[in-house]
């Protein structure tokens, strides 16, 4: 029971469009979730994970769950927040620097 393992594929970057395109598909009906994945070569987990999204999006996933765009927001926020945290310790050390130099 020697099972060779798959060699693992370089990870790819696909555009909104084809992942809305897919998530459409899974919702036509007419194919499963694994059909779909097989037929554009995509793991499962990831066309799950895009219909998953999709829902939660379209507003009909379970409640306090981030949509997309709030995911979005609360990292640009956290970013600025971090550049801003990181700004404040520089005005410090150089106010501290220029009240020492002018005693």
């Amino acid at each position: 029971m020697d099972k060779k393992k798959k060699p693992r594929r370089k990870r790819r970057s696909f555009t909104k469009e084809f992942k809305t395109e897919t998530v459409r598909l899974c919702g036509v009906g007419d194919r499963s979730v694994a059909q779909v994945a097989h037929d554009l070569d995509l793991t499962e987990t990831a066309v799950r994970e895009w219909v998953r999204r999709a829902e939660i999006d379209a507003g009909q996933g379970p409640p306090g769950v981030l949509t997309t765009q709030e995911r979005e927001e609360l990292s640009r926020l956290r970013r600025e927040n971090k550049r801003l945290l990181m700004e404040r310790e520089i005005l410090k050390k150089a106010a501290a620097f220029f009240a020492k130099e002018n005693t």
